[in-house]
């Protein structure tokens, strides 16, 4: 078994540069498409963790007004909390949503201007959990309605159903542009092998005739569609490993408002996921390619 892989594993190699043009070109077209698939599916990891995260935050937010009174607050927050559709009301102070801002600033790293300003600019507020984040159009009415306490109502689940639409609309459109891609990369894979192949048909009719199995025939081609597969795998961790930095800059300005680490994520599954599509389509574009030969 052991020489049997060597064998293959040798063949390979030396198939892979006799048809060296082909090989490299398949190399090629793997690495754009892995590349593709890398950036596809960090974005589309940092935007449905956006949207969890939001979800989990969805609730209606109504700012009060500067001259609204304890009691009048009160009386409106008792009268919000009498919805069945609320599960939670809280009071926030101005100068609790003035330290909230402060902490926010802080973490982002930017400059904290409120210190210059005569007085505290942050308006208190009325949050609101909700039961159902798809139910809340009675609150947000109710809330409306108190226009002598109430300066304006922040719908959290606008945001939700604004990243829902953009996560939807480019996951669709990435999977159409990666599923072309990588169409073209297993046709390609299939002509390169299917061009060795025929390249090697005298010395495979001539191992038929002396008893070897198709298996031993097909096995050091579909290595060869794996050696395809991996050195695309490699180039395209090379690219991502230069990329890196810029790209975990890129990824944390975007999604600075979320608490997601990106870092760990790309080091590990997308390297997994990289190197098992590549040597997977190489060997599945190869095992094709030599059994519709064989099957002559």
């Amino acid at each position: 078994m052991l020489r049997f892989l060597v064998f293959s594993l040798r063949r390979a190699w030396q198939g892979f540069w006799r048809n060296v043009v082909m090989s490299l070109a398949a190399t090629a077209t793997m690495v754009l498409m892995l590349l593709l698939m890398a950036g596809l599916v960090i974005v589309l990891t940092g935007l449905n963790a956006g949207l969890e995260y939001f979800e989990r935050k969805v609730e209606v937010e109504a700012f009060l007004v500067n001259e609204a009174s304890p009691p009048e607050i009160e009386a409106a927050m008792a009268e919000v909390r009498a919805l069945p559709e609320v599960s939670a009301v809280r009071y926030v102070s101005k100068e609790e949503a003035l330290q909230r801002f402060r902490e926010f600033t802080a973490a982002q790293g930017q400059p904290d201007l409120t210190d210059v300003l005569p007085s505290n600019p942050m308006p208190a507020s009325i949050e609101v959990d909700l039961v159902d984040p798809l139910v809340y159009g009675e609150v947000v009415k109710t809330l409306e309605a108190q226009e002598e306490v109430v300066d304006a109502v922040l719908q959290t689940r606008d945001v939700v159903e604004a990243l829902l639409t953009v996560t939807g609309t480019l996951r669709i459109g990435g999977l159409v542009v990666l599923g072309l891609v990588g169409l073209t990369v297993f046709f390609i894979v299939i002509n390169s092998v299917r061009l060795a192949v025929v390249a090697r048909a005298d010395e495979i009719e001539i191992m038929r005739l002396v008893g070897a199995s198709d298996a031993f025939v097909r096995w050091p081609f579909v290595f060869e569609g794996m050696l395809v597969g991996l050195l695309g795998a490699i180039v395209t961790l090379g690219v991502l490993a230069l990329a890196y930095q810029p790209l975990s800059r890129l990824m944390f300005d975007f999604f600075q408002v979320l608490p997601l680490d990106f870092g760990r994520f790309v080091m590990r599954d997308v390297a997994l996921l990289v190197v098992g599509s590549g040597v997977g389509l190489g060997a599945l574009g190869s095992y094709v390619s030599v059994r519709s030969y064989l099957a002559r």
